[in-house]
């Protein structure tokens, strides 16, 4: 398969500079790959595409199945890494109005996502939608405990077992959790219920590649195979030496921006349904790097959507941002642009050209000028966007967050700040100790 390539001559940063940063790069992949650096225990992630088993994607493999078979939709509840890696990859994957087509154009069931806001509104037209279908759920939670996706699956359970019994209902709720502890383990094993394990050693923003991410993405008739062949290959290509490596250097150039003063980064798609991709992206970073007074603020942007509402503010406004775009070059489907008699928009010198072609000249166009505006731009390329090519990215953003928190001298894989909201929430709500 092809390469992804790191494109950072746009930067304004000199080969020089990312050469003084090697030594302390190699020392963050020492404390990575050596399992001393801070939050080792957390690491399991790295190595995971050379040790998933193969009977665990066939069991996976055969729930899906089984659901596919069963149900008219999947709902799936969880919040933060919980859904956000299956819902990036499902959207990115599929057709932008999946869920709408025929089910014989579907490439799987149809995914819904709940439990990742305490929106009353949002569950109730859920509801609406479910109404007249068969349905299965898969709960995600390592403890059990979390507030949204455990609010969501009182009211989920009740609905299963009003609508099928307790005992039909019990069938098709899944339950991906804590391989031996937690509410949701303790709840599975009472009731009967399909459990799956989330590994000890991996954290919520690193576990795609578990059955967190594989489960949903299954259903959604995607490719796990080829989705696991990019994340090894992945491994392979991002564990070489430092200066070959496009991932540590997309983590040099971060470290040495944000010295610069460059405080935010935007994540740049050109393509509607990368939107949770970066979502995604933005979970990573903040949680990992965003501690001990530091970080860089994960933002993103959809073009040109967003071009003509935030595009005067990246091209003129303060210049504390930096741009990471994800340029895809084949797009998943193209079309035409027509000759008109009357020529009444002016655009038949277009005429003959394809609409991705005017993307891609539209985001060289936006990088040269953001450039101009002295904005730094890196620019990922890949070929094309299929299951392989994101299961390598993905492993791409991973392993580079994990450098860069370690050159940023934080832990990457601790998010110490995410209860102090939790705590103040369940005073408010009279929660007993």
């Amino acid at each position: 398969m092809g390469k992804i390539t790191l494109d950072y001559s746009r930067t304004f940063i000199s080969d020089e500079e990312i050469e003084s940063l090697v030594p302390f790069a190699r020392t963050a992949h020492d404390m990575l790959h050596k399992g001393y650096g801070a939050g080792s225990d957390f690491t399991g992630w790295l190595q995971l595409p050379q040790k998933i088993r193969k009977e665990e994607v066939e069991r996976i493999k055969k729930a899906a199945v089984d659901i596919k078979e069963s149900s008219d939709a999947l709902v799936v509840i969880g919040v933060g890494g919980s859904y956000l890696g299956s819902r990036a990859c499902i959207e990115a994957l599929n057709h932008n109005f999946y869920n709408q087509l025929p089910i014989d154009k579907r490439r799987g069931t149809e995914i819904y996502f709940v439990g990742n806001n305490l929106s009353s509104s949002y569950i109730s037209d859920l509801m609406d939608i479910l109404e007249n279908k068969d349905i299965s759920i898969n709960v995600i939670s390592k403890s059990g405990a979390t507030l949204e996706p455990a609010v969501a699956f009182r009211i989920f359970k009740n609905y299963m077992e009003a609508k099928y019994g307790k005992d039909n209902g019990k069938k098709r709720i899944y339950v991906t959790t804590d391989e031996h502890k937690g509410a949701l383990r303790k709840l599975s094993q009472e009731e009967g219920y399909a459990t799956f394990a989330i590994p000890d050693d991996i954290g919520g923003r690193y576990s795609v590649l578990t059955a967190v991410g594989l489960l949903p993405i299954a259903v959604a008739g995607l490719d796990l195979d080829g989705f696991i062949s990019g994340f090894r290959d992945g491994l392979e290509d991002y564990s070489r030496d430092v200066q070959d490596n496009i991932c540590y250097k997309y983590a040099m150039v971060r470290n040495i921006l944000y010295s610069r003063g460059k405080e935010i980064e935007i994540l740049v798609t050109y393509e509607p349904n990368l939107k949770y991709l970066a979502e995604w992206w933005k979970q990573l970073f903040g949680e990992s790097e965003g501690k001990d007074g530091k970080g860089i603020y994960p933002s993103s942007v959809n073009f040109t959507t967003d071009l003509h509402s935030l595009g005067q503010l990246i091209q003129d406004g303060k210049r504390n941002i930096f741009e990471t775009t994800i340029n895809i070059i084949k797009p998943r489907r193209d079309l035409e642009i027509q000759r008109l008699a009357d020529d009444i928009d002016g655009l038949n010198f277009m005429a003959g050209k394809t609409v991705n072609y005017v993307n891609q000249k539209a985001f060289e166009g936006t990088v040269k000028a953001h450039t101009k505006g002295q904005v730094p731009n890196l620019i990922i390329n890949l070929s094309e966007m299929n299951e392989y090519y994101l299961g390598k990215l993905m492993y791409f953003f991973e392993k580079a967050c994990a450098i860069s928190g370690y050159l940023l001298g934080v832990n990457p894989f601790n998010q110490p700040g995410v209860e102090e909201y939790k705590k103040n929430m369940y005073q408010l709500l009279g929660r007993p100790n």
